[in-house]
């Protein structure tokens, strides 16, 4: 059955990653990506489907009322699926206003036009940092769907908000909701502010390799591919005003994610260097995604040994695309595809 899905921060990381399984699964519908490109969001990482006559690109931010209520206008969507975020703690730390704009106010304008053009689901994609952390010497200790929310900084704050807004959109308006939250996610396209995506580049280029603290924090790593087809199964199956956990069962300190990356890329450990601890940084992240397998029979399908090796041969083969943005020209692509279809 063809359906209309509005993919919001689709020029993102994640966001880009659904589009291409989305159109790679479904050549009956009809995908449109609605971006702000922001410093994240990149054009250019959806070059290869611009053109397809079954995806369209939408530049517009979701704090814009208007705008929004002119694509669903024109769109009538079936499903939207919420990418569009502000995530990177360190930027939160230093600018809060920024994420509480984009993550709490742009999620609400979105549910309120999914509420006037009746959309059959909305879906939230938030994160495991929601909950917290958990103790370093409990391996045992698992985030589940009924763990607590404990945030620890404005960035999981803000996301922490935006959930509880959209549960009280489904209890209070009947809204049909659904909330994802994931683990780290990494693969292609990964902005290179962030661990991996950020250790390659510098080790490709004998760079410092900067590491918070000891590098004794530890993530559980989840292959982006895995996410998208979770978040495929919710949407079209999972139960409404549900949240599920997303998680690979792949946890690793950073120093031995870093240190693998220089065994990989063949570069001394000599150009690790330790720098002081982000505030409040959390110690550990660790999710049981037992429901979803129960529910929907989804599992990680990646291996991190497997996906690491994936993600960095990616990295090697596509040096034009993160060596533009951090050279900063990546900015410039939307002027260049879009500047003469005005």
């Amino acid at each position: 059955m063809k359906k209309t899905v509005i993919v919001t921060g689709g020029a993102g990381f994640i966001g880009s990653n659904f589009i291409f399984h989305m159109l790679g699964k479904y050549a009956d519908y009809r995908i449109v990506c609605l971006d702000k490109l922001t410093y994240a969001g990149n054009l250019s990482t959806l070059e290869s489907v611009l053109d397809k006559p079954n995806f369209r690109f939408v530049k517009a931010d979701i704090c814009d009322r208007a705008a929004v209520c002119a694509l669903f206008e024109e769109e009538k969507p079936d499903i939207v699926v919420n990418f569009a975020a502000e995530s990177h703690v360190d930027r939160s730390i230093e600018s809060p206003d920024v994420f509480l704009q984009t993550n709490i106010i742009g999620t609400a304008t979105l549910m309120g036009a999914c509420r006037k053009y009746g959309v059959a689901r909305f879906h939230q994609v938030s994160t495991d940092e929601v909950y917290g952390d958990l103790p370093l010497d409990r391996p045992d200790l698992f985030f589940t769907e009924n763990t607590p929310l404990h945030t620890s900084s404005p960035y999981s704050s803000s996301k922490a908000s935006a959930d509880l807004l959209v549960l009280a959109y489904y209890r209070t308006y009947g809204l049909p909701v659904s909330i994802s939250r994931c683990s780290n996610n990494y693969g292609p396209y990964h902005f290179p502010e962030k661990l991996i995506p950020l250790m390659i580049a510098n080790a490709l280029n004998d760079k410092p390799l900067p590491v918070y603290g000891k590098g004794e924090n530890v993530r559980d790593w989840l292959y982006v591919e895995d996410h998208c087809k979770a978040i495929d199964l919710i949407i079209h199956k999972g139960r409404v005003g549900e949240v599920y956990n997303v998680g690979g069962h792949n946890e690793m300190a950073n120093i031995d994610i870093v240190k693998l990356i220089c065994k990989e890329l063949g570069k001394p450990e000599s150009l690790i260097t330790y720098v002081a601890d982000r505030k409040g940084h959390d110690l550990r992240y660790a999710i049981d995604p037992a429901k979803i397998h129960r529910e929907l029979g989804w599992l990680p399908e990646t291996k991190f040994a497997d996906g690491i090796k994936k993600t960095i041969k990616w990295y090697l083969e596509n040096r034009e695309w993160w060596e533009t943005i951090v050279s900063g020209e990546y900015k410039d692509y939307y002027e260049r595809m879009y500047g003469d279809r005005k």
